[in-house]
């Protein structure tokens, strides 16, 4: 391996450049007089050249020397620049994060964290990523995201999943529907009916699936949506029932005239949202602020669905 100078013989150098005298060099480094003198004549040696003249009338710089002592500035000053900008990320989450967040949840969530993470770090850069939960897990797994909010993930040995908060969600009956006039549904009483979902990669997907396989409904996986705008529009033409969460209800079911929404007897009809990281990250204190964060901007929301979980 080629040599490399140490950052401290560098500040010897320059320090006796700047005093040219090796006693008052020393005490500027905080050092006794031996360890400088042998620490430079160490640095000429392993460099090959003679960096100072010595003489009767005190010490300075060769031609060599005139000639090195900027970049030995220059090295110094980029290590610096190293250490500051190290402590600007400890004190601005890091300076970075690339958040993933779920298409059924970020976009009516993120308007509440993002003015949050504006005022607590102003120059912290956020990059989001929305998609698929099953494709921003992947994008966790190999590190082209730092964290994601996802509802409902499964336990891992390979990821840190703290609760967020808890979201209701609510079967979707269009009012001209038999089931309209019910304040809350019977599980019996949808064997038969036409089910619709978000496509696959989706949790709620998942969820509908469950729901029909309990019910004996009809799962039709021909009539897909791919957002919950499309699903609200398939659902309010009759083409079926489909299940939606609290956060997306209160942002757009106002402009919603013929659907209704009802809870389903003996179901849960709920979920968690998690925000979720790499086990054993070193940003670890930066994801747990992220959540306090979080777990503000979700008392901010206050919406009738969204609560949290735990206490934060």
């Amino acid at each position: 391996m080629r040599f490399r100078p140490s950052p401290r013989q560098l500040e010897y150098f320059v320090a006796l450049a700047d005093t040219c005298h090796f006693g008052r060099a020393a005490a500027a480094c905080n050092v006794s007089q031996p360890t400088l003198s042998s620490q430079f004549k160490l640095l000429e040696d392993q460099l090959g050249c003679t960096l100072l003249e010595r003489g009767a009338g005190g010490i300075s710089l060769t031609a060599s020397g005139e000639r090195l002592l900027p970049l030995a500035r220059r090295a110094l000053e980029e290590l610096d620049e190293i250490v500051t900008a190290a402590q600007a990320g400890r004190a601005n989450l890091g300076g970075l994060i690339r958040l993933g967040v779920s298409p059924t949840f970020g976009p009516y969530f993120m308007p509440y964290l993002l003015p949050i993470l504006k005022q607590s770090f102003p120059e912290l850069e956020l990059y989001i990523r929305e998609d698929r939960p099953n494709l921003l897990e992947e994008g966790l797994a190999a590190g082209s995201l730092d964290c994601i909010l996802t509802p409902d993930i499964m336990p891992s040995d390979f990821l840190t999943a703290k609760i967020l908060c808890h979201e209701s969600v609510a079967l979707a009956v269009p009012r001209s529907h038999p089931l309209a006039g019910l304040e809350s549904v019977p599980l019996a009483l949808l064997r038969g009916e036409k089910l619709l979902a978000l496509s696959q990669g989706f949790r709620l997907h998942d969820d509908v699936q469950a729901l029909a396989r309990a019910a004996g409904a009809d799962f039709r996986q021909d009539y897909e949506g791919t957002s919950l705008d499309a699903l609200r529009q398939m659902a309010s033409i009759g083409m079926g029932l489909a299940l939606f969460p609290a956060a997306y209800v209160a942002s757009e079911f106002r402009k919603e005239p013929d659907l209704l929404l009802k809870k389903v007897d003996g179901l849960p009809m709920r979920r968690l949202m998690y925000l979720v990281w790499r086990r054993g990250s070193s940003r670890n204190a930066h994801f747990e602020k992220l959540l306090v964060l979080a777990r503000q901007a979700v008392r901010d929301m206050a919406v009738e669905g969204v609560a949290l979980d735990e206490p934060g």
